[in-house]
């Protein structure tokens, strides 16, 4: 293999990476007269503001400025929709951290010492910190979101066997390796540049004009790369941004902020946590006829995201399986606490788990294999004659469903069935030590729930030596979408991705971008890159016909050279000289939309999703039961990701979602104090999965099937989101070790800490 063929299957960054030389927005050369932002932050959690002293510190050494939401010109507002997230607390405070000034110095050592000179006196009430107060309080931040499809009530009533039950789902901080991160750069009449590390440049644009009462293109947002998001720089990364671009405005100098670990862990939200109680009416052979689902999520103080995360809960709730008679309700509470936001899966990893958990419980209850019952609900794949009438709750017919097959060969290729006889025999004769195996399927929906997001555009260009230049919308956040999206372009002109530069996102080149979320990057961005690409391929495969007296349909582009007549004419770069003597436009843009789409929010209903992914996955645990102390044995995965663009970012992908799941579900646990103080907000008391947490042996593999049947760039798949829910089947592992320790059913909460899987057994 080549040294070129190589580099092109690695991340674009990865050199930069691995010498440490990859620019972040910490590691921006800033001039000499760039000011240092420090926060100050609420110490209460519910209250009002009685009295504000800050002229000590204004007087202190080194300090420039101190700016509260009284030097805001604009809308003192950081919220993505609803207006109802402050940028500075002006009287009302509603959750510890909230910030409430900002220290603006000559350095950052200057402004720790001067915000220890703030005096602020507070008017305290009792905080509603935890989901149960919330729930007493009655604290509903809109009405309930509702899907539904038959007679729930009727149905459940016909059932042979019912079940009730409720699972508490943890929530999740992002620990992205870089906190959120802004610089802002004055320019002339009053021009504004923002380099952050956000997933959303666009909103980040919306924000900062707004706040600064200016217009869109009086600001321009740059995005080189981000050290991780998860969906933590969605909407969060709006805060930062508006605060530099205020003090930026008012002093007229560069100004910046980073948040240290223990300050972005208070002030930022988390993955919602949830209390999803069911009702479930099944018959002798655990065929579901009935369910219903209520989700309580704890939103925080504001609307921020919650709503369509909601949605994407209750869309997913059903899972891998076809439920003729569900309701799924979903209820979002206002509590005291920082504004719950995305996070991979945006939603849909709640809802699974809660569908997962009835699936165990049934399962249970029959003394059936879980598996069995699964594939008993299953919907049909699509090449059975029935599939066609298959439809989810929410109304979308499921087309491409392939849960069956793939399901049937990771079963057969884990040795699932028999492994999973031989870990009870185990457990009959093991005292101490207890194993447990599961296997969990993910069926996930890609596409925003608006559709208006479901929007991209790039630009192109070729210069006159052959090389190429691109920029698109989407953002990188060490997922390889950059990596992907050239390759794309690459491939249309027949070139090495080494002759294409990806340039730092930008919403001066390509303006009203959606977020990089929802897994879909690589569909969006990859698709109005080659758009954009095509059209200048077109337009060079017509003139260079026109040269050689041939149709433009017979120029072809293949390995840098241009091939007429089975005969090659010319390099690549020798042919965007030609075009360019040629007076041939060798730029363009591209805009794609994603087609055959659209929800009524309202009804809860519509066909939200392009196309589903599938996926599987096998875990085997083991229990110390007398310490709670657990590990993962194996996992096999066998993950459903279309035509591969990059099949080694793809694999990267399932093992680094996987391990994020693992960790959701298993150690990741947020703990606030009766006042509403993050007690988990550093390293040392919130535990993230280690490498030694990685199962033991791990295999993961590609289902081979025929690619995307909806029209993707390449017939491929996306593959962000849907491999964090494979680490479901870790969570039922534990499960099924627990049932040899106590006769009913073991109700286990997320996550499963050592202290919750010891309790459990009793």
């Amino acid at each position: 293999m080549s040294k070129s063929t190589v580099n092109e299957d690695f991340h674009d960054s990865a050199k930069l990476h691995v010498t440490g030389r990859a620019i972040y927005v910490d590691d921006i050369p800033v001039p000499s007269n760039c000011l240092h932002i420090l926060l100050g932050m609420s110490r209460i959690s519910n209250g009002k503001i009685i009295e504000m002293e800050l002229n000590d510190v204004k007087k202190m050494p080194g300090i420039i400025d101190v700016i509260t939401a009284k030097d805001i010109p604009g809308k003192n507002d950081a919220s993505p929709i609803f207006g109802d997230d402050p940028i500075f607390a002006e009287s009302e405070i509603i959750y510890n951290g909230q910030v409430i000034f900002a220290v603006i110095a000559e350095s950052l050592e200057h402004a720790k010492i001067a915000i220890k000179q703030a005096r602020i006196v507070y008017s305290e009430k009792p905080p509603i910190i935890t989901l149960a107060q919330a729930r007493h309080k009655e604290t509903l931040l809109c009405p309930p979101k509702i899907v539904s499809r038959g007679d729930f009530a009727s149905s459940i009533n016909h059932s042979d066997h019912i079940i009730e039950g409720e699972i508490v789902i943890g929530g999740q901080e992002h620990f992205y390796l870089e906190g959120q991160a802004a610089l802002a750069v004055p320019k002339e009449n009053k021009d504004i540049q923002i380099f952050v590390s956000s997933q959303h440049p666009s909103e980040i644009q919306h924000k900062v004009a707004d706040v600064l009462g200016l217009s869109l293109h009086n600001v321009s947002v740059e995005v080189r790369r981000m050290g991780g998001a998860f969906g933590g720089k969605e909407s969060q990364a709006n805060l930062p941004a508006c605060i530099v671009a205020i003090a930026a405005q008012k002093t007229g100098k560069p100004c910046k902020l980073v948040y240290d670990r223990d300050d972005d862990m208070r002030i930022t939200g988390k993955r919602h946590d949830f209390i999803s109680a069911y009702k479930v009416g099944f018959d002798v052979n655990g065929v579901i006829n009935a369910l219903r689902i209520q989700h309580d999520m704890r939103c925080g103080m504001s609307m921020d995201l919650s709503a369509a995360i909601a949605e994407r809960a209750l869309m997913h709730s059903e899972n891998s399986y076809y439920i003729p008679n569900v309701e799924f309700i979903a209820n979002l509470y206002k509590t005291n606490t920082p504004s719950n936001t995305a996070f991979r899966g945006f939603g849909g990893p709640q809802g699974m788990l809660a569908m997962e958990r009835v699936i165990d419980e049934v399962a249970h209850f029959l003394k059936l294999d879980p598996l069995t019952i699964r594939k008993r609900n299953f919907y049909l794949d699509n090449k059975n004659p029935m599939q066609s009438e298959q439809q989810t709750p929410y109304g979308q017919f499921v087309k491409d469903c392939i849960i069956n097959d793939l399901v049937n060969k990771l079963e057969y290729t884990s040795n699932y069935r028999s492994r999973r006889k031989e870990i009870e025999w185990f457990n009959k004769t093991s005292n101490e030590i207890k194993k447990g195996i599961a296997l969990t399927p993910v069926k996930f929906g890609i596409s925003f729930n608006k559709l208006m997001l479901n929007q991209a555009g790039a630009l192109v260009n070729v210069y006159s030596d052959g090389s190429v230049y691109l920029n698109h919308g989407g953002t990188e956040m060490g997922q390889g979408l950059f990596t992907k999206v050239r390759k794309i372009v690459a491939d249309t002109f027949g070139i090495s991705s080494n002759n294409v530069k990806v340039s730092a996102t930008d919403t001066n080149k390509v303006p009203n971008t959606s977020a990089t979320a929802a897994s879909s990057g690589t569909d969006l961005n990859g698709m109005a890159a080659y758009l954009a690409a095509f059209q200048i391929r077109e337009r060079m495969a017509a003139y260079l016909g026109h040269l050689y007296q041939c149709e433009s349909s017979e120029v072809i582009f293949s390995r840098g050279k241009i091939i007429i007549f089975d005969e090659e004419k010319m390099t690549f770069s020798q042919a965007a000289e030609k075009c360019w003597m040629g007076r041939i436009s060798l730029s363009s843009t591209g805009f794609y939309k994603t087609p055959d789409i659209y929800w009524d929010a309202e009804k809860g209903e519509g066909r939200p999703f392009y196309y589903f992914v599938y996926g599987a996955a096998v875990s085997e645990i083991v229990i110390d039961k007398l310490t709670g102390e657990s590990r993962v044995v194996s996992v096999d995965i066998l993950h459903d990701v279309g035509r591969s663009i990059n099949p080694s970012i793809d694999k990267g992908q399932i093992e680094g979602g996987f391990v994020q799941g693992l960790g959701w579900l298993s150690m990741e646990e947020l703990v606030y104090g009766n006042d509403g103080t993050l007690m988990t907000h550093s390293p040392a008391t919130y535990k993230i999965p280690a490498f030694s947490d990685s199962p033991i042996n791990w295999n993961v593999e590609f289902y081979k099937g025929d690619g995307n049947i909806e029209e993707t760039i390449n017939r491929s798949k996306a593959v962000g989101e849907p491999p964090f829910m494979l680490a479901m089947s870790v969570f039922f592992a534990y499960s099924h070790a627990l049932t040899s320790l106590k006769e009913s059913y073991p109700s286990l909460d997320s996550p499963a800490t050592a202290e919750r899987l010891y309790y459990t057994q009793f």
